[in-house]
């Protein structure tokens, strides 16, 4: 197969040559024997002398820098301005022979203009050629009868693939219409890729602009339409059936714009990546749907910085709750910084067993790995590994944290999340570990429920080891896409279901960040900490979760309330309207990191802990979920009733700022 493609190229290259060598020698004809100079006679002998010359010095030049190895159809004008450079130094070193050797010379405007025809003939075909291939796709109809005669002439007659099913005019028919949004660098490139590739699927109708400059003008055969030209009339008009999005520097609000103002219009719209020095290390060029992450319009943020990684790099690190999805993330990124040894720990086997074997595979032997199959209650087994591992950082991720069930199961909330982290504490004390971080969330902010109220507990815990030879350290943060028990699997699971989506308050806002984030979140705030901190991150604007249903909805290729219902089922017990801001700066203290803030909270000392775990232990023993709740309420003082938040949701600043 490859000496068949090398034999191919071969025949196309000596095609070209032989095409080149013909106008050539039409152009020498026309100045050497219809037109010779009327001050030098030329004679037979001097006519052949010249063409000989002229051809040795010209093609010469080309083979040299490489004319005949490129693949014209896809030459840009730096190609084009490297022939005219080869042919002008040919044109000299011709002229400047044919004066040294013993032969009849031109004179010197003469042969510039034959080299400059010459130059201009050559370029014409090429640039015919790409006409001709670049739009047979777009005019299939137009240019079918031109097909055989374009096989012929580019040397292509007797490629298979030019005959395969599926790449005739049939497929060009069915190509689907889009408008690009964005007439600049990025648009314009998209555009050419999608008409020059003969296996595309797509075909540029119009591209949409704001710049005046543009607008009523052709790009390459395309119109540039303004946005007030963007109507249903054009639209069907031009057949329009798709949008591209191709602003790879619009920000978040405008994107949200652009996307609600052609969603309305019943059009599918995309985004197309190009790698900028703004994008994700590792990007790459794609024409995508939009991700769920994105109908949040955020931009992902990327926390790690040099010394966040230096800092994990080399050191024994231990993760509770290693096989969840913030403890599986938090694993990925740790490993990508060569600890030392990387220890995760987790009741749930199977979570961890997949963490395990991805990062087995990801780095084989490189990573020193060991899995515990543990619970953070067992403190004999915690002590044992402890002990054993000695690990340098502790980063506590393991908790029960679904909201309605731990209503349900309060004993079991309070044994896992307080009496579990009380165990983490003492053992990181007990051996000496560098630090503890521990993984909180915004419910703990005055909360409303069972696990809310647990993680409070957590983070007092947590807080009031100042005196260690142990770093204690917090880290609160919002929802998180994508976890486990998250809003987007449920609504995904209930649009392949065909509906409804369930919401328990159209009125509901939350505060969302990706996994990545909340991960490099835990890892960064971590690295800083000097003393008991309470790290809380900028989660941005709010959404309302009656929105991300919407366009989830719009996203899957369905109409909301028309093809997928939305139904309202009421709040669950202890479901706050809204989660409070992390962010209120007359309370906070600002980071080396604009997006991380410290909380300004007095931590509790050793023995109002040891008494508050007191009254949660009695509780606890009587296996009574009412009796541990209100130990609850005892312990926590900032545990209220949902019912008083709810009430006076509406004048809250966090539902003015969403709405």
């Amino acid at each position: 197969m490859k000496a068949e493609k090398t034999g191919k190229t071969r025949r196309r290259s000596w095609l070209l040559m032989f095409y080149d060598a013909l106008l050539l020698l039409m152009v020498d004809m026309v100045f050497l024997v219809i037109g010779p100079s009327s001050f030098v006679p030329m004679t037979r002998t001097g006519t052949i002398l010249n063409i000989l010359l002229s051809g040795v010095c010209i093609f010469g030049a080309r083979i040299i820098g490489g004319v005949y190895r490129q693949v014209w159809r896809y030459e840009s004008e730096r190609s084009y301005l490297l022939l005219m450079m080869l042919d002008f130094l040919a044109g000299v070193v011709y002229w400047v022979l044919s004066v040294l050797l013993p032969m009849p010379n031109l004179a010197f405007v003469r042969a510039v203009s034959m080299v400059s025809v010459n130059l201009l003939m050559t370029i014409g075909i090429r640039v015919v050629y790409q006409y001709m291939y670049d739009y047979q796709s777009r005019y299939s109809r137009f240019f079918n009868w031109l097909r055989p005669l374009t096989r012929i002439l580019t040397g292509e007659y007797i490629d298979a693939d030019m005959v395969r099913p599926g790449s005739g005019s049939d497929k060009m028919d069915r190509r689907i219409n889009i408008a690009i949004v964005g007439a600049g660098r990025v648009g314009v490139m998209l555009a050419d890729e999608l008409v020059s590739n003969p296996r595309s699927y797509y075909q540029p109708r119009c591209f949409i602009d704001i710049d005046k400059e543009k607008i009523g003008r052709n790009i390459n055969g395309i119109p540039v339409l303004s946005e007030d030209e963007v109507t249903e009339a054009t639209f069907s008009r031009l057949q329009i059936q798709e949008i591209v999005l191709a602003l790879p520097e619009s920000n978040d609000a405008s994107r949200k714009e652009l996307y609600n103002t052609y969603k309305a219009m019943g059009r599918k719209v995309k985004v197309y990546d190009y790698p900028t020095t703004q994008n994700v290390e590792g990007g790459k060029r794609q024409m995508r749907e939009f991700d769920i992450e994105e109908l949040l319009f955020r931009s992902p943020r990327n926390f790690l910085e040099e010394r966040t990684m230096e800092y994990y790099r080399g050191k024994r690190v231990l993760i509770t709750g290693g096989g969840g999805s913030i403890g599986g993330e938090l694993a990925r990124q740790i490993a990508r910084m060569k600890p030392g040894k990387l220890i995760l720990l987790d009741v749930y086997e199977n979570g961890v067993y997949d963490v395990q074997q991805e990062l087995r595979i990801a780095y084989g032997q490189r990573l020193e790995l060991r899995v515990v199959i543990a619970s953070i209650c067992d403190r004999a087994l915690l002590e044992k590994v402890f002990a054993e591992e000695k690990p340098q950082v502790v980063i506590h991720a393991a908790a029960h944290k679904h909201v309605p069930l731990m209503q349900d199961s309060v004993c079991e909330c309070v044994k896992n999340n307080v009496f579990g982290t009380a165990n983490v504490v003492d053992m990181c004390e007990k051996y000496e570990v560098e630090k503890a971080i521990m993984v909180s969330t915004d419910k703990a902010v005055n909360p409303t429920n069972v696990m809310g109220a647990t993680k409070r507990m957590c983070e007092m815990i947590f807080q009031s080891r100042t005196d260690s030879k142990t770093v204690f350290t917090c880290t609160r943060f919002g929802n998180v896409l994508g976890s486990n028990g998250s809003v987007i699997p449920l609504f995904k699971r209930q649009i392949a279901s065909g509906g409804p989506i369930t919401l328990t308050d159209k009125r509901i806002i939350r505060y969302f960040m990706t996994i990545p984030e909340a991960s490099q979140l835990v890892l960064t705030s971590g690295s800083m900490a000097r003393r008991g901190e309470l790290f809380v991150l900028d989660m941005g604007e709010p959404v309302h979760i009656l929105e991300l249903a919407e366009n989830m909805i719009r996203l899957s290729g369905f109409e909301p309330y028309k093809d997928i219902a939305i139904v309202e089922t009421g709040l669950r017990p202890g479901e706050k309207l809204y989660e409070e801001l992390l962010i209120k700066t007359e309370e906070l203290d600002q980071t080396d990191n604009s997006m991380i803030f410290i909380e300004r909270d007095v931590p509790l000392s050793r023995e109002e802990i040891a008494g508050k775990l007191d009254v949660l232990r009695q509780a606890v023993a009587t296996n009574d979920n009412a009796a541990v709740k209100t130990a609850l309420k005892q312990v926590v003082p900032t545990y209220v009733s949902p019912k008083v938040i709810n009430e006076t949701a509406e004048e809250a600043e966090e539902m003015r700022h969403a709405k």
